[in-house]
């Protein structure tokens, strides 16, 4: 009988190490090196799928003083000049250009300053687009840009990340405070209290990560709950689908992101039945550059 526990305990502990090295792998390896960041050297400021309040972030913010570079060549298929007051209605993007880079990928330079007026309806890579400045939502004082990947073929946001090589980063993401949540207990606090009534809860989880020379926390590049070695839900922080006019994120399958972001500052990881007794909690949290930390609760359900 002992021999079967430990047989069953390694064969729960080889599937999660396999789960993190395939997370690993898939960070670093998805990237296309064709495409170049608009800026070499520059942190961002916030990333794709930030929790933004309550809601995901689509694309990426940078603060930067300078040229606005073109990722890739392709063709402008969109440009607009807040300058040019084209529409008398506001426009969150402000100032921006999409530029179909063929195969119906999409990018999306926008919220900058002055725009280049030679700017014709073929792009080269390395071309400078526009001077970053401050326009539409853009939050930084000093000015910057946003940066986005849209997929018409598929009709999906696709994180910048994936596409182009990951920024250097040794450092492992964050989990910040994990919480419990169900329709009779509402939110449990695992920091203050390991002891639940047996039910069905949500896992929301804080967590992000820094990259090295970063100094604003961004979202991670995945996120892994198992309850006593069983998956209770993995979230890929790679791309949201667009659906009936519903965003829609990957966590083993496809589920609406208002509820995955039903809570500020943290992702609903999973959702697993507690059964009586003694439960542990664990959590994988990766980078795109494969950095990874894991965490775990021991929690009594009666």
């Amino acid at each position: 009988m002992n021999g079967n526990k430990r047989y069953g305990k390694d064969k729960l502990r080889t599937k999660r190490v396999k789960l993190l090295a395939a997370i690993c792998l898939v960070a670093v390896g998805a990237a296309v090196h064709a495409i170049d960041w608009p800026v070499t050297g520059v942190v961002p400021t916030s990333n794709f799928a930030q929790n933004d309040g309550g809601a995901p972030l689509l694309g990426v913010t940078f603060a930067y003083e300078g040229p606005l570079y073109a990722a890739e060549q392709g063709e402008v298929i969109f440009q607009r000049n807040v300058a040019e007051r084209v529409s008398g209605l506001p426009s969150p993007l402000g100032s921006w250009v999409a530029v179909d880079l063929d195969n119906g990928l999409v990018s999306i330079y926008a919220r900058y300053g002055e725009s280049e007026a030679a700017i014709s309806s073929h792009i080269e890579k390395q071309q400078i687009i526009a001077q970053a400045g401050k326009s539409g939502a853009n939050e930084h004082e000093t000015g910057g840009f946003y940066f986005s990947f849209f997929d018409r073929k598929e009709h999906r946001w696709i994180n910048p990340a994936v596409i182009i090589n990951p920024m250097p980063d040794t450092r492992p993401p964050q989990i910040g405070t994990v919480r419990l949540k169900s329709t009779e207990s509402g939110l449990i606090n695992l920091a203050q209290t390991r002891t639940i009534k047996q039910g069905r809860y949500a896992i929301f989880a804080e967590a992000d990560d820094t990259i090295d020379g970063g100094m604003r926390p961004l979202a991670p590049n995945s996120l892994a709950a198992f309850v006593n070695g069983a998956e209770a839900g993995t979230l890929l922080f790679e791309s949201f689908s667009a659906r009936d006019g519903l965003l829609m994120i990957y966590r083993n399958e496809l589920v609406s992101a208002n509820r995955i972001y039903a809570e500020p500052n943290a992702y609903e990881t999973g959702e697993f039945w507690f059964s009586r007794g003694i439960a542990t909690l664990e959590l994988i949290i990766g980078d795109r550059a494969g950095n990874a930390r894991t965490a775990s609760y021991r929690i009594i359900v009666e």
